[in-house]
């Protein structure tokens, strides 16, 4: 059902706004959110953010506003502020008009179980998450979060689409006063796919399995990506795989689409029917969602096309709804066995781009990293620089794990890569 107080500020821009064209967004955020820190609860924090954004034109002579209330003085603020600052701009070479109507698929993303979770509920796992600790003669630390949000666009052109979406995240680190210390996160649209009990077993699991960190060379090893490390690291895909940027020859996209850049194990979709992912029905600049195949097999099938590039190309507009990466069914204790030796990764962090024309980028490891051999893990190791070319990677994919739902819009499996570049070794 329609916000009323979106429907009231639309009427209102409708009215007031006299530009030749404009494009509303709307956005509204109710979450809970409670932080622990050293077992006990720090921070309880509660209340209902706004997002509003007005795009404006005289003929290609475009403005943008944004403000956070739906207060009528402040949406007449923007609309002038908006006008004002497109009278005085030059005009757009890339401009296209607003979105007109489109047909808006719909997705579930609301769960009910997670607009009904109380506070009591999200105190109940933190305490769970605390005695764990106690238990460990180790400190947790984290934060528990609950998010309702809406949103809503509408045009001049008559575009008008609205949704709605519900997200439960907790992320925890387990601490000792020495060196070890072990992270896991996880979100999702219904709170009743979280289990603090299987998020717990494997945060001990992996605070185990650390030990005094060993030192090794930098150079090419066989590893197993845990899905946070896969989705840190290919999630550089969505900026790379641009149309605009591959057909000017920026990226390594260029002249790619039909060709098999990826090898056979890697595939990228996006997929409105995926029930335990949410799914954006449309984007912030008025594109309906629909199901893609990015890279399937292997081999490229769409780029990321954006409506003004998109009707330059005469190619149909497209946007990220939600990222899957297809998994398999092997299991990280047959990853082990596939190889003589390697380094499971459990998450990358302090990404950067170092070549856009190779696909290339670089980061570190971080919340632990293990060396393993014959099958076993043996011990920690210090943690490691990597330098690693995307598309190179997902070639030398060996295994692929479960897909796994890291977050509310996001799926991704483990996988045991061979020959993963690291460029430098820490002293930490």
């Amino acid at each position: 059902m329609m916000n009323k107080q979106f429907e009231k500020a639309a009427k209102f821009i409708e009215k007031n706004c006299t530009a030749d064209d404009f494009s509303l967004f709307l956005y509204r955020s109710d979450e809970t959110a409670t932080r622990y820190a050293q077992n006990m609860i720090t921070q309880n924090m509660t209340g209902v953010k706004y997002g509003v954004r007005l795009n404006v034109a005289y003929g290609s002579k475009t403005g943008t506003s944004r403000i956070n209330s739906l207060d009528e003085t402040e949406l007449k603020r923007m609309i002038e502020t908006a006008q004002n600052i497109a009278k005085l701009n030059k005009p757009d070479p890339e401009f296209v008009p607003s979105s007109s109507k489109a047909k808006i698929p719909k997705t579930a993303n609301m769960s009910e179980n997670t607009v009904k979770f109380s506070m009591d509920g999200m105190v109940d796992i933190i305490k769970k998450t605390v005695d764990n600790a106690e238990k460990k003669k180790a400190f947790v630390s984290g934060i528990v979060t609950k998010t309702v949000s809406e949103s809503y666009l509408k045009t001049k052109n008559g575009f008008e689409g609205s949704d709605s979406s519900t997200s439960f995240e907790n992320s925890m680190t387990l601490a000792d006063n020495k060196t070890r210390e072990a992270k896991v996160e996880r979100s999702v649209k219904d709170v009743n796919d979280y289990s603090i009990k299987k998020e717990i077993e494997q945060l001990n699991s992996r605070f185990d399995a650390l030990t005094e960190p060993k030192k090794i060379e930098a150079g090419q090893y066989n590893v197993i990506l845990r899905p946070q490390a896969v989705i840190n690291y290919f999630s550089f895909l969505l900026y790379f795989m641009d149309r605009k940027n591959a057909d000017y020859g920026v990226t390594a996209f260029h002249d790619s689409i039909g060709k098999n850049m990826f090898g056979k194990n890697f595939s990228l979709i996006s997929n409105l029917d995926e029930k335990d992912l949410t799914a954006a029905a449309f984007s912030g600049d008025g594109i309906a969602a629909r199901n893609v195949d990015w890279i399937k097999n292997g081999v490229v099938k769409e780029l990321f096309t954006n409506r003004s590039y998109a009707a330059k190309i005469k190619a149909q507009p497209n946007f990220i709804p939600n990222v899957i990466i297809r998994g398999g069914n092997a299991t990280e204790q047959e990853m082990m066995k596939k190889v003589k030796n390697g380094l499971i990764i459990n998450n990358f962090w302090y990404i950067r781009t170092v070549s856009l024309r190779k696909n290339e980028v670089t980061g570190l490891t971080r919340d632990g990293i293990y060396y393993f051999e014959n099958g076993k893990i043996k011990h920690s190791v210090n943690n490691l620089r990597f330098n690693e070319v995307l598309h190179n990677a997902a070639k030398n994919i060996l295994l692929l794990g479960k897909e796994d739902n890291i977050a509310a819009s996001t799926k991704v499996p483990t996988m045991l890569i061979k020959d993963f570049t690291f460029a430098d070794t820490t002293s930490f």
